[in-house]
C-alpha cells in the first residue's frame, strides 16, 4: 500500500513512517510494516506499507454479534496497554508536545471559541470554563506513546473469528498523559456505550475519570462537540457533568 503526503502534511509522513518502525512487531495486533518511505515531488512524501488482510471495524460492526463485540473491546484495551508499555525515548525527538503543560495551556486558551466556530449551542459553551477549571490535570504526568485517534475506522477485524487484525494511521501519534488517548476510544470505539468502554478500560487494566476524560475531550485537538452529540447517545440533562457520565460512566 502506498501512502502519500501532500505538502502541507509532509511532516506527518515522517512522523509516521518513525512510529511504525518504533511499534514494529511490539504490539499484540498487527500495525504496517514499512517498506520504504521518503520524498516524493513537489514536497510531497510517501510511505511504501504492507496492506494487511481484514474487513473496517466500522463498516462489520452491525454484524459482530454481542460477545465478539465485547472481546474485541477487551483486545482494544490490551493493545492500548502495551503501545503505552514502549520505551518512549527512541521518540522524543520525533514526536511533541515538547511540554505537556504548554499544550493543554494552549488548548485551554483556545478551547470556548473552537467550540463556538463549530457552532456548538451558548448553553454548552458557558459550562466550559468553569467545568475544565473544576477538574485536576496532571501538569507533567507519566507520558507514554500515544496513536491519538483509535477509532473503528482505524481497525480491522477478521470476519471470520471476529478479533482484530489491524491498526493503522499513526500520523497523529504524539507523546502524553495516557488518558487523552481514551478520548478517541470512548467516542469512536464505544460510541457512548459506558459497559463497552468498561470493558476496553479493563483489559487495560487503569481506570480514569468521567470528568477527566470529559476535560481531555474538550481538550483535543480534534475536538467537535456538535459532532459527537450528533452520533452519540444523549445525557439526560445538559451538563458537562451528565454527559461525562453518559459516554465514560463506567470508566
Amino acid at each position: 500500500m502506498l501512502k502519500l503526503y501532500p505538502t502541507v502534511s509532509a511532516e506527518d509522513g515522517r512522523t509516521e513512517a518513525r512510529v511504525l518502525e518504533h511499534v514494529q512487531g511490539k504490539l499484540p495486533i498487527v500495525t504496517p510494516e514499512v517498506h520504504a518511505d521518503g520524498e516524493y515531488e513537489n514536497g510531497w512524501r510517501y510511505i511504501l506499507m504492507t496492506q494487511f488482510p481484514g474487513q473496517g471495524l466500522a463498516g462489520t460492526w452491525p454484524h459482530v454479534p454481542d460477545a465478539d463485540r465485547d472481546r474485541l473491546a477487551s483486545e482494544v484495551g490490551a493493545a492500548l496497554a502495551a503501545l503505552h508499555a514502549l520505551d518512549t525515548e527512541p521518540m522524543r525527538e520525533v514526536l511533541g508536545p515538547p511540554d505537556w503543560s504548554a499544550f493543554l495551556a494552549g488548548q485551554r486558551a483556545t478551547t470556548v471559541a473552537r467550540q463556538r466556530a463549530r457552532k456548538l449551542p451558548e448553553l454548552w459553551v458557558e459550562q466550559i470554563p468553569e467545568f475544565l477549571a473544576s477538574v485536576p490535570l496532571a501538569g507533567e504526568p507519566e507520558r507514554v506513546l500515544l496513536h491519538t485517534e483509535i477509532m473503528r475506522e482505524h481497525l480491522l477485524v477478521d470476519p471470520g473469528r471476529w478479533t482484530l487484525s489491524g491498526l493503522f494511521d499513526f500520523e497523529p501519534a504524539m507523546l502524553g498523559d495516557r488518558a487523552y488517548e481514551f478520548v478517541a476510544v470512548g467516542l469512536f470505539v464505544s460510541r457512548g456505550d459506558p459497559r463497552l468502554f468498561g470493558r476496553v478500560v479493563a483489559a487495560y487494566g487503569r481506570t480514569f475519570s468521567p470528568r477527566e476524560l470529559m476535560a481531555h475531550t474538550l481538550l483535543h485537538v480534534y475536538s467537535n462537540l456538535p459532532w459527537y452529540f450528533r452520533e452519540l447517545p444523549a445525557p439526560p440533562e445538559d451538563t458537562l457533568d451528565s454527559l461525562a457520565e453518559t459516554w465514560f460512566g463506567s470508566a
